[in-house]
């Protein structure tokens, strides 16, 4: 069905053309734009064409590993990051910022701890942390309690620690250790931005987040984008993992593992490397069984505070100049405080 366009009037902009020309895109220069659902028709497509080298492929044992490892991630890990992103999108959309500010200690040392304990009663994932930290700061909040709600939401809150429960549940203890470990880091960076930062490494966005939607558009919109962003990631996630698992010879894990202090480095940059939602993360930590508790502990505690996406995200937000201060400030201390508190409860 043809669709027809009235011609813009003179002096007025059209759709495609600058303002007083009337000009249009002539029809059939549009040019291809690759979305989502076209992307996955065309791998659809090429299974299809190619179903029986697909089926010989997937015959394999080392393939049937692979799958088994991957649904079982994803499986598991799905209804936990679906709960967190609408939980994290009626928090981000529907509780006013103006509220965190009105309900922190006025002085700075005081505000650090609460808010960071305000994320063990607020889920939000990573995606969503971000954007409330800068409003949070944008609304009068200090910087460093912004950080340390920043750091603490994703890594504390209920379905986070409900997701690690199950991940784990033969080792209940490391609920705690991920509890405890990452808010003692989410303070103590929130202290160390009191003491040593500069408002000049801090830059706002100039408007709010879902300016001009109404809230139910807002909630949706940011439903939709943190589920396609983290579904992405933990799909990126469980491939790697199942991938580890059944690719890479058992030799080269056993020596990694075996090193304590490899083990917690490798997994470490593992997690900042995978960037996967902090709702699902804990699957796949439980699926690198030849690693140490105290290995998949830094796991979750580095990921969720520092990843690819964050890095980015934390530099379009608040600067170029803050996220790299910032990142590997968070990958030590993260690292530190998975150690200690691997020491004390593991």
């Amino acid at each position: 069905m043809a669709i027809t366009e009235e011609a813009a009037p003179p002096g007025h902009a059209s759709e495609d053309g600058p303002p007083g020309d009337g000009s249009r895109t002539p029809p059939g220069q549009e040019g291809w734009h690759l979305s989502s659902p076209l992307a996955l028709t065309l791998l659809l497509l090429l299974v299809v064409v190619f179903q029986g080298p697909v089926r010989g492929a997937l015959s394999k044992p080392v393939m049937q590993s692979w799958m088994t490892v991957f649904v079982a991630v994803v499986v598991q890990a799905l209804p936990f990051l679906v709960l967190g992103v609408l939980l994290s999108a009626a928090i981000a959309v529907f509780v006013p910022p103006s509220f965190f500010a009105r309900a922190l200690p006025g002085r700075p040392a005081l505000a650090v701890p609460v808010a960071g304990l305000a994320g063990a009663v607020l889920p939000g994932c990573e995606c969503a942390s971000v954007p409330v930290a800068g409003a949070l700061v944008r609304r009068g909040v200090t910087p460093a309690a912004a950080i340390a709600f920043l750091l603490s939401a994703p890594a504390i809150n209920p379905i986070v620690l409900t997701a690690t429960a199950v991940a784990f549940p033969r080792n209940p203890e490391m609920v705690l250790a991920r509890f405890a470990g990452s808010l003692l880091v989410a303070c103590g960076m929130g202290w160390l931005w009191q003491r040593l930062g500069r408002t000049d490494w801090l830059r706002l966005p100039a408007h709010a987040h879902h300016e001009g939607e109404t809230r139910a558009e807002a909630f949706w919109d940011s439903v939709r984008h943190d589920t396609v962003h983290a579904g992405g990631f933990l799909v990126l996630g469980a491939m790697a993992a199942a991938t580890l698992k059944a690719v890479a010879p058992a030799e080269w894990l056993r020596t990694a593992a075996a090193n304590p202090v490899i083990a917690i480095l490798a997994l470490s940059i593992l997690a900042v490397l995978l960037s996967i939602c902090s709702e699902a993360d804990a699957f796949v930590a439980a699926s690198l069984t030849q690693f140490s508790l105290t290995a998949k502990l830094a796991f979750l505690i580095v990921g969720p505070m520092i990843d690819l996406k964050l890095f980015a995200m934390q530099a379009g937000t608040f600067g170029r100049g803050f996220a790299l201060r910032f990142a590997p400030a968070t990958f030590a201390a993260a690292i530190a405080g998975a150690v200690l508190t691997g020491a004390v409860l593991l």
